[in-house]
C-alpha cells in the first residue's frame, strides 16, 4: 500500500483533541484506579482529508479508531485493512503501523489512545475492522455521548476526580464495543420494529452526525424513497429532510448551551460540513444566529 507522507498541517475543520502531558500520564500509572486502564490521547477528526500517520517504531499504546463516515486504510505489520463507515478497529500496542484517510471520501473518526494492565482484555478480537451498524436498537448516539462525557471530563482538567470519572466512563465505552450484542439487546424501550415511521425516526436520530439521504432511510426500513417520503410526511407532518434539520438544530442548541465547542465544531457534530450553511439553517429555524443564541443562553444562566 502506497501512502502519501503528510498530514494536513493546519488540522481539520471542526477537529478536537487532547494530548495529556507525560507528567500526568506518569501519575496515572501509579494510581490504583487508573493504572489498570487510562487514556493518553483522545480526539475527533471530521472529514479528515489528507489525514496520515506512520509509526515505524512501535508505541506502547492501543489506538481505537471509530469511523462514522467515509473510509480509510490501515497497515499493521504486513496486514492491510480498509476501515469503512460504521466500523471500528483497535490497533495493537507495540506493533508498527500506519493509516490514512481515503482521498475521495475521507473518514470522520473518533479516536482514543489508551494503555494499562487491563487494556489487553478489552481489545481481543477487535484488531480487525468490526461493524457497528445502525439498527432499530443500535444505540450509536448513546455510545457517542459516552465519548463526549470522557472528552469533556478530561477537558475540565487533570484533577484526580476528573480523571477517575473519565476512566470509569471509558470502561463503559469499551464495554459497549466489546460486548456489543449485550449493549444493543439490553435496551428497555426498543422501538416497535413493526412501526416503520418510528424505526425511520430512530435511524435519523442515530445518524444525526451524518448527512443522510432519503434513499438511505428508505432502504433501512425497506421502502422505496418516494413511498417512504410520502408516508413519513403524512404521518409526521414534515418531510424527512425537514424533520432531520429540526433535530440537527435542536441538537446544536444543546451543544451551544452545554459545551464550549466552537460553532465550526458544532456544525460537524450535527452532520453539516459547511459552517455557513449551518448558520443559515440555524437562523432560519431559531430566528437568531448560533452566536446570538449562545450569548442569550449564557446571559440567562448568569441571572
Amino acid at each position: 500500500m502506497k501512502y502519501p507522507r503528510f498530514r494536513k498541517k493546519d488540522g481539520f475543520q471542526g477537529e478536537r483533541s487532547i494530548f495529556l502531558p507525560d507528567t500526568v500520564i506518569e501519575q496515572f500509572e501509579k494510581d490504583p484506579v487508573t493504572a489498570a486502564l487510562h487514556i493518553t490521547k483522545i480526539g475527533y477528526y471530521p472529514n479528515a482529508k489528507n489525514h496520515y500517520r506512520e509509526r515505524p517504531e512501535a508505541i506502547g499504546e492501543y489506538i481505537l479508531i471509530y469511523c462514522i463516515e467515509g473510509s480509510g486504510f490501515l497497515q499493521v505489520n504486513d496486514n492491510e485493512f480498509v476501515l469503512n463507515e460504521n466500523q471500528l478497529i483497535i490497533l495493537p500496542a507495540d506493533i508498527p503501523h500506519s493509516y490514512m484517510a481515503d482521498e475521495i471520501s475521507p473518514w470522520t473518526i473518533y479516536w482514543i489512545h489508551f494503555k494499562g494492565y487491563l487494556a489487553c482484555h478489552f481489545v481481543q478480537g477487535l484488531n480487525i475492522p468490526t461493524d457497528i451498524k445502525s439498527t432499530t436498537n443500535s444505540r450509536i448516539n448513546e455510545r457517542i455521548a459516552l465519548f463526549e462525557e470522557i472528552f469533556t471530563s478530561i477537558q475540565h482538567g487533570y484533577s484526580k476526580q476528573n480523571i477517575h470519572y473519565a476512566t470509569t466512563v471509558f470502561y463503559h465505552f469499551l464495554g459497549t464495543i466489546k460486548y456489543l450484542d449485550q449493549f444493543v439487546n439490553i435496551r428497555i424501550n426498543e422501538p416497535n420494529k413493526e412501526d416503520l415511521i418510528e424505526s425511520a425516526i430512530y435511524y435519523i436520530k442515530d445518524n444525526i452526525e451524518k448527512k443522510i439521504s432519503i434513499g438511505s432511510i428508505a432502504k433501512f426500513i425497506g421502502y422505496s424513497p418516494s413511498h417512504f417520503s410520502r408516508l413519513f410526511t403524512q404521518t409526521v407532518g414534515l418531510t424527512p429532510n425537514e424533520y432531520s434539520n429540526r433535530l440537527k438544530v435542536q441538537r446544536a442548541c444543546i451543544l451551544l448551551k452545554t459545551t464550549n465547542m466552537k460553532i465550526n465544531q458544532i456544525c460537524y457534530k450535527v452532520g453539516i460540513h459547511d459552517s455557513y450553511y449551518f448558520s443559515r439553517l440555524f437562523k432560519k429555524t431559531m430566528k437568531i444566529s448560533p452566536k446570538e443564541y449562545r450569548k442569550q443562553t449564557c446571559t440567562a444562566r448568569m441571572k
